[in-house]
């Protein structure tokens, strides 16, 4: 595979995202890598899988890969697009996922590094929610784990300012299960994996699927969905939305007009 490495130490998988050019963004290429490579550890029956970025990066994820977007008119977040059908194996791996974070995580990577079930991080981890510095809407399901994890106080400032959380505050609220020193964040981790290891896979896999399915218990009308969806397409449909995908790729700020 060209952009994930993998590892197998003992009972534990390793995942390390390795695209350094284009800072781990979460194109199509990488994200079926990840996937691949996650079902191979399925496959292998690994108790505990951590996934991370090289280390001494400075970005962990930059998020979803902006030249993937699709032109107006089209849901760039659908149910069946890469990123989304990353995050649902994720959730839906037997085994707990361990995210091993050292750099900064932005947009999309927020929502991948969230459904993990512990995250590690260091003093220089951030996290930075970014779709309105771009102009596109995010989807119900990537807002219902955000707000699983960050309450609804938290979400509402992270969506609206796209603004960096600290790890310091990351960690208050949280987010961050532990908060190490960058030297110690690999044994560190390993550790935590291997105390996972150690129990039953599967009371931990039957555990994790009922904290999954009860984390979700939030039901919807058909009326409601369709109001969301609706409100979907006004952003994808917008002249924001095109102006934020033609700002980034000619790297200028976006002026947007609300149209």
């Amino acid at each position: 595979m060209d952009f994930i490495l993998t590892e197998l130490q003992d009972n534990i998988g390793i995942i390390t995202l390795n695209n350094d050019r284009k800072r781990n963004a979460l194109g199509k290429a990488l994200i079926n890598e990840l996937i691949r490579a996650l079902n191979e550890m399925i496959h292998q029956r690994v108790r505990a899988l951590i996934l991370r970025a090289k280390p001494g990066v400075k970005v962990w994820s930059a998020g979803f890969d902006i030249t993937d977007l699709p032109q107006p008119g089209r849901d760039p977040l659908s149910y069946y697009d890469p990123l989304e059908q990353a995050i649902r194996a994720i959730q839906r791996c037997p085994a707990p996922v361990i995210a091993m974070m050292e750099g900064s995580v932005w947009g999309g990577a927020c929502e991948l590094a969230f459904v993990c079930d512990l995250l590690i991080g260091t003093s220089n981890t951030t996290f930075a929610i970014t779709p309105a510095k771009i102009g596109i809407p995010y989807n119900p399901s990537g807002i219902l784990h955000v707000l699983n994890v960050l309450g609804m106080a938290v979400a509402k400032e992270m969506f609206f300012t796209a603004q960096p959380l600290s790890a310091e505050r990351a960690v208050s609220l949280g987010i961050l299960n532990h908060l190490v020193p960058a030297e110690e964040l690999e044994a560190f981790t390993l550790k935590l994996a291997g105390q996972i290891a150690a129990n039953s896979p599967t009371s931990i896999s039957v555990i994790k699927e009922q904290l999954r399915i009860l984390g979700n218990a939030l039901p919807l009308s058909p009326e409601t969905f369709e109001r969301i969806q609706g409100l979907r397409r006004l952003v994808y449909d917008s002249q924001d939305y095109l102006e934020g995908q033609r700002a980034f790729l000619e790297k200028r700020k976006p002026v947007f007009k609300g149209e």
